[in-house]
């Protein structure tokens, strides 16, 4: 099944194919994989590495950030927005919480549940 962004990725690739007036074998050949693998990658079928997306970035002449123009959070699955663990904070809180005696954790665990029902 496509993810979301690799289809989102894969038509902003298409479209400055087709802006630039260039093939899929002249994209290929620049970036030097078989035309079939540009075909799934506009298609989504198959994500570009972050290496590859770089190669295609320099031969589209674009940003690689243009591949993720216009791509909004509210258009990715509810598990894909954002990496709560990436958040330095979050991370210290979940280790925080771990570190403190079960019994104790626990009624923390019940204070931030109707805290968070308040809020």
């Amino acid at each position: 099944m496509k993810h979301p962004v690799d289809a989102h990725v894969g038509k902003r690739i298409r479209h400055r194919r087709w802006m630039v007036g260039m093939t899929q074998q002249q994209l290929a050949d620049r970036v030097g994989i078989k035309f079939q693998q540009i075909q799934k990658y506009e298609t989504g079928m198959n994500r570009v590495s972050a290496s590859r997306l770089w190669d295609i970035s320099d031969a589209l002449g674009v940003q690689i950030s243009f591949f993720f123009e216009g791509l909004a959070e509210s258009d990715l699955p509810d598990g894909a927005r954002g990496d709560m663990m990436a958040d330095k904070e979050a991370l210290e809180l979940v280790r925080s919480y771990y570190a403190i005696p079960e019994a104790q954790r626990r009624r923390l665990f019940d204070l931030a549940r109707v805290l968070s029902d308040a809020a």
